[in-house]
């Protein structure tokens, strides 16, 4: 696609967005700067959230420091003058409420005259919708991933760890609980529906634990006492660097890393899906 066509494109909060010419110049919120890297659009600077500090989150990045794009620190208190010298011609971040980006404040992108897109990633999505949305992002910015045409394409290697994680699920039966670790005294439980991923991975046959009633719309809130006192088989604990590893799980109990931000790409889901289908398989 040439870079001197005009550019549009609707986002997931209803806002039309347009350019007198594609945009080349991308900055990004991490999880999709990383989600658009796998796609093909390789972004000239990123920025983390109010969970980031100063360096990019290795959890979070997916091939980004291996593509020598720089992180500009976190989104709220990122500093203009770095944004404004990454020259952006578009800033694309997510939404989880569908009305608000989530990392940067959408002032900043006014004040420096750049459209910004948010993407959702939040459940009124299913997570086949949300990859393609980034895709759609992706294509209308000129992305040619590499394979994309070809039978051993992103598509495909995604299915086909789709394909091998419904398998091992439907012999397993092991209970499945997700978890984001907040110190010796507390952990945050998931609660799967309100998960895209964790939903899709239900879908797929995995027996994932409902924590129970209580506050929290995608978290419930507790003691690590109540996590071991639901019985999984299997704990899916939060990797990103602001979380903590779970504290007196009993030692039957097998772990594997998630990344509630995984970047919304097949590549990147391939991965994780059989990182988990392996992990059932033991």
């Amino acid at each position: 696609m040439s870079g001197t066509q005009a550019w549009g494109f609707t986002d997931d909060r209803g806002t039309e967005l347009g350019a007198a010419r594609v945009p080349l110049r991308v900055v990004a919120y991490v999880r999709a700067g990383a989600a658009l890297l796998d796609l093909g659009v390789t972004p000239v600077g990123v920025y983390g959230s109010g969970h980031d500090g100063g360096a990019l989150d290795p959890a979070k990045a997916g091939g980004l420091g291996a593509a020598g794009v720089p992180y500009l620190g976190p989104g709220r208190a990122l500093d203009e003058a770095a944004l404004r010298e990454s020259r952006p011609d578009v800033i694309v971040d997510v939404t989880y409420d569908g009305k608000s980006p989530y990392a940067l404040d959408e002032a900043v992108a006014e004040r420096l005259g750049v459209p910004l897109v948010a993407l959702s990633v939040g459940n009124e999505l299913t997570l086949p919708a949300i990859l393609g949305r980034f895709a759609a992002l992706a294509a209308s910015l000129g992305a040619e991933p590499a394979g994309a045409a070809s039978a051993a394409g992103p598509a495909a290697d995604l299915a086909a760890a789709e394909a091998a994680l419904r398998a091992v699920a439907a012999r397993s039966g092991i209970a499945v609980l997700a978890l984001s670790g907040a110190g010796p005294e507390q952990v945050h439980l998931a609660r799967p529906q309100a998960w895209p991923e964790l939903a899709y991975l239900a879908g797929l046959g995995v027996r994932l634990i409902e924590p129970g009633p209580g506050p929290g719309a995608n978290w419930l809130t507790g003691d690590w006492a109540g996590a071991v006192g639901l019985r999984p088989g299997l704990v899916l604990f939060d990797e990103r660097e602001h979380a903590t590893l779970p504290y007196g799980l009993p030692s039957g109990v097998r772990l594997t890393p998630w990344n509630p931000e995984t970047p919304p790409s097949p590549a990147a889901y391939a991965r994780f899906f059989r990182v988990l289908a392996e992990a059932l398989a033991v």
